[in-house]
């Protein structure tokens, strides 16, 4: 992630660990896990991730399902579509990757759909840790299991974080 001028980026502590959050001043561009080593951050916040804070701060609470901080995901044509069916899995609910992909045209993208939600520059808000193995077992996150299994704990009301 570039730190530049053109980018509000400000770190945000969550039940779950550090997240950074970044803006272009009118959207959300990014919530990524943990800073990475050498990466210095000026925090400069905005009022989008001001809004993007006090609405995580409400989900880690447990009181939203849906998020409205408005979103500029940067990726290709099909990330973004990916990402757009990720937004539709309602909240305690998992989808598989071959639905997603289902979901998105093409059942047999189930890799791709899985290189998608790697790349997803918006975890959380943008649901990723919603999609599963299709046996229902956890399958990767890049915040690790454990995070993925916290959320999914969370929204079906067997863990409150942030409380």
């Amino acid at each position: 992630m570039e730190n530049s001028s053109k980018w509000n980026t400000c770190t945000y502590e969550t039940p779950i660990g550090s997240v950074l959050l970044s803006s272009d001043g009118s959207f959300l561009t990014s919530l990524r896990y943990l800073v990475p080593a050498g990466f210095t951050v000026t925090n400069v916040a905005d009022a989008v991730t001001d809004h993007a804070a006090r609405q995580l701060d409400e989900y880690f609470a447990g009181k939203r399902e849906v998020f409205d901080v408005p979103i500029r995901p940067i990726g290709t044509d099909f990330q973004r579509l990916v990402w757009d069916m990720l937004l539709t899995i309602p909240y305690g609910q998992t989808r598989s990757y071959k639905q997603v992909a289902q979901m998105a045209g093409n059942a047999n993208a189930s890799r791709a759909v899985g290189l998608a939600n790697n790349r997803n520059p918006i975890s959380i808000i943008i649901p990723c840790h919603r999609v599963v193995g299709s046996n229902g077992a956890l399958v990767g996150y890049a915040g690790g299991l454990g995070v993925k299994q916290g959320l999914l704990d969370l929204e079906n009301g067997s863990l409150l974080l942030g409380l």
